[in-house]
């Protein structure tokens, strides 16, 4: 096992375990930061993956690989949008936003199941000759799909509270 590899994994799990406490306490958020995550990596997978589909064969092993990962993770995000729950708070923060939001175990464990899907699709893939599912893009794109979806759950379900301006 190469020092690279290691690295990888070692901040993989330090990025799980940051995103799935997150899911555990209340942020505070608006209709816009909801979108903004999910919007920057998507333009910057989609930048990503057209440099790397350059420089490697795509096969039907890889598109269909894919195609199961995005839905699994829209799935996922989906669940996740609906498992959050919402809280507004008589005082608002700097930025004027009332409403905080948390999906709580629940929504943790879907991200952590989402990684190791993705984890697994990754092997899969390997075996049948998947090349561009290990591209960064592929892992960016995963991404936001799970969190356009959820913030399309999010969105509909947010309360409607005015926001002050400080």
């Amino acid at each position: 096992m190469s020092v690279q590899l290691l690295t990888n994994i070692v901040i993989g799990l330090a990025l799980v375990g940051f995103i799935a406490y997150r899911q555990l306490r209340w942020t505070r958020t608006d209709r816009a930061s909801v979108w903004r995550m999910p919007l920057i990596l998507g333009v910057i997978g989609i930048i990503n993956l057209s440099s790397t589909a350059k420089n490697v064969t795509v096969g039907p092993a890889d598109i269909t690989i894919i195609g199961i990962e995005l839905v699994l993770a829209i799935v996922i995000g989906l669940i996740m949008g609906r498992l959050t729950t919402f809280n507004v708070v008589a005082t608002p923060d700097s930025k004027g936003r009332r409403i905080e939001m948390r999906s709580g175990k629940a929504g943790a464990a879907l991200w952590v199941v989402l990684i190791l899907v993705r984890v697994g699709l990754d092997v899969v893939g390997g075996a049948l000759g998947a090349h561009l599912l290990t591209a960064t893009g592929v892992i960016l794109l995963t991404v936001a799909a799970s969190r356009a979806a959820a913030a399309l759950m999010i969105d509909g379900r947010m309360p409607q509270v005015a926001t002050v301006k400080a």
